[in-house]
């Protein structure tokens, strides 16, 4: 009996992405240019496998919805429905015929799409010139447009049944406000409603652009080969201008608190406040200290006030969400509705105290140790260091970030955690936003 080439090749990306991370080394230093069109490279030879990640990152996610809350979503979905007169089922064949994957997601800050493809030259140039039509050419079919416009107005009817949804929501909307991050990823039932394929063209005309756009490529391949990747995937876009600076983030002044009403068992609690930039100078104070306070799971602060002493949460964090512009400050939990209110009384003792008194040496000595520990696992697959160039791309940190990341984390002191804190966590100013029953 034959063997089907098709299905040896799914075998053999499934085997390999099995064995990725135990088969990882350590990480090539990352090279970085432009593309003919002006887009951004990085790339980050990766031998050992015989595979190639690509992921394309453009400026346009739901920050440039503008009045239409949902376009970038829509416009995002429909990428890979139809291209360049390819069907969607057409564009699956031809990328399940060389065992190619297909990903991506639509964010607050930006929109990205995947590739991964065996690094065979035979599966590798067809895969990536599926993709270049996908990213360049999309069709934008009515009938596509209208489907996919049917099945996010589903998911929002959905959403409004499942507090974790409405919470978040509920939460971006009053804490950015008139701000652009404020507008809800997945839209509202007026706006998709009003969304039409002149919408979705011009929205990917304006930021599906080469200057615009962030190449990230990590496999193996040499940098002759991962030049003409990166000028094959993005051939078809014009080169464009790069969307404009988002507006800051105004701090907020007073404290607020919402009470949404929704028939669950449990309350979702949440606090926070406007947070920090992704090339904010206290990045990685707070990233360390956060640890101690939230980050830490199970070894947190939070999580041995609420949960081990009180029983009063499963579970309870905080993290730091960099962003372009400031992202969160976010606290949060679950519990009984007839806990709420203690729990959320200890969440906010527990905030005031470490932002008052900070960690002790013990706790930042465990968290910085237990954050450079951990760090070659962040780093232990082909998919991960793609994410990470992605990021250091996008938000234009230094190309050596990852080399330098553990020495960063291990310069942080007790004393730079204690004034980061007081200068950038006000307890006395935050929303406050509980969503359950009575």
């Amino acid at each position: 009996m034959g063997i089907n080439p098709q299905a040896f090749i799914r075998y053999a990306l499934t085997l390999l992405a099995l064995i990725a991370s135990a088969s990882a080394q350590a990480m090539a230093p990352i090279q970085h240019w432009q593309t003919s069109n002006g887009a951004r490279v990085y790339f980050a030879p990766a031998p050992e496998l015989p595979m190639v990640d690509i992921q394309l990152v453009f400026n346009a996610g739901s920050a440039r919805d503008g009045d239409r809350p949902g376009l970038a979503q829509l416009t995002h979905t429909l990428l890979d429905k139809g291209a360049d007169g390819l069907s969607a089922n057409q564009i699956a064949e031809q990328l399940e015929g060389v065992g190619a994957r297909l990903g991506g997601d639509s964010l607050r800050d930006m929109a990205t799409l995947n590739l991964r493809s065996l690094s065979d030259v035979k599966y590798l140039q067809p895969a990536v010139a599926v993709f270049a039509k996908l990213v360049a050419q999309p069709d934008f079919n009515a009938d596509d447009l209208n489907r996919e416009r049917e099945r996010m107005l589903i998911g929002l009817q959905y959403a409004q049944q499942q507090p974790e949804a409405v919470s978040e929501k509920a939460f971006y909307a009053a804490l950015y406000g008139a701000h652009p991050y404020a507008s809800p990823p997945e839209g509202t039932v007026e706006s998709l409603k009003s969304l039409d394929r002149a919408a979705v063209q011009d929205f990917h005309k304006r930021y599906y652009v080469a200057r615009n756009a962030v190449v990230a490529i990590v496999g193996a391949v040499d940098r002759a080969t991962a030049e003409k990747l990166a000028e094959t995937a993005t051939a078809g876009l014009a080169a464009g201008e790069a969307a404009p600076t988002l507006p800051a983030v105004a701090d907020f002044t007073a404290a607020r608190e919402q009470r949404i009403e929704h028939p669950s068992t449990q309350t979702h609690v949440l606090i926070g406040q406007p947070g920090i930039r992704r090339d904010d100078a206290d990045y990685f104070t707070l990233y360390v200290g956060n640890y101690v306070l939230g980050g830490g799971g199970l070894v947190s602060r939070l999580s041995e006030e609420i949960r081990e002493k009180r029983g009063l949460s499963y579970s309870v964090y905080s993290y730091f969400m960099p962003m372009a512009e400031r992202g969160p400050f976010q606290l949060g939990l679950q519990t009984r509705n007839d806990q709420a209110a203690e729990a959320l009384k200890v969440l906010r003792e527990t905030l005031s105290r470490y932002v008052a008194e900070g960690p002790t040496a013990a706790e930042l000595d465990a968290a910085k140790k237990n954050i450079t520990g951990g760090q070659a696992l962040r780093v232990d697959s082909n998919r991960k260091i793609l994410e990470y160039l992605a990021v250091i791309g996008f938000y234009q940190l230094p190309l050596d970030y990852l080399d330098t990341f553990n020495g960063k984390v291990e310069a942080v002191t007790l004393e730079q955690v204690r004034d980061a804190f007081k200068r950038r966590v006000q307890p006395e100013r935050m929303l406050t936003l509980l969503v359950g029953g009575q």
